[in-house]
């Protein structure tokens, strides 16, 4: 499977709003600390935006709201593996990324045949305090050669100019949150992103 290279990750309906417009086809709604019906709302709208321009929305953590709204993707990260029905999700045909950080997460994601996954950080991050320090791009290099065919995702501390790096290093994809989210322009931004990721 190939994926669209550019993969921006907000937190709400209002950002893929913003990006939708502009290109971006593969984005994740990493909806947090929300209560169930704000969640499910936002995972809503941002379905029905996607399917109308065309995009593919993976829906972060929230497995039982994503089966429920019709979702195709789904992302899990460790923690959210120790709780999601692994059963269901496959019975719905859920796509599935998983994120991982070493090798242990590495051979559990892969025991699951995941759609793709994710390796971070990559760089230094601060979008969120982690126990592991930067992966660096060697790490990029070395889990494409574990996982062949299936697609990597480069994240943490990603930026337009780290982009080419990674591809170089083996990712097939790059994430992109607070590159963005952060900038002064983030529609400038994002236009950059699907320049240097086309």
């Amino acid at each position: 499977m190939t994926l669209p290279r550019f993969y921006p990750i907000f937190d709400s309906a209002d950002w893929l709003a913003r990006a939708l417009p502009l290109g971006v086809k593969l984005v994740q709604l990493r909806v947090k600390d929300h209560p169930e019906a704000e969640t499910r709302a936002e995972i809503r709208t941002g379905l029905a935006l996607a399917r109308k321009h065309g995009a593919a929305l993976v829906v972060n953590d929230h497995w039982r709201i994503a089966i429920e709204e019709g979702a195709d993707w789904l992302h899990l990260g460790q923690e959210d593996l120790d709780t999601a029905d692994l059963p269901a999700i496959r019975r719905a045909k859920l796509r599935l990324g998983v994120s991982t950080h070493d090798e242990a997460e590495l051979a559990r994601a892969l025991a699951l045949k995941p759609d793709y996954v994710a390796l971070g950080p990559v760089y230094p991050t601060i979008l969120k305090q982690m126990k592991w320090h930067q992966q660096g791009l060697e790490r990029l290099s070395e889990w494409k050669a574990k996982i062949g065919a299936i697609p990597l995702i480069a994240i943490g501390g990603m930026s337009v100019e780290r982009a080419a790096g990674a591809f170089a290093a083996g990712a097939d994809v790059v994430s992109a949150v607070t590159d963005i989210t952060l900038h002064t322009d983030p529609e400038a931004r994002m236009r950059a992103w699907l320049a240097a990721c086309a």
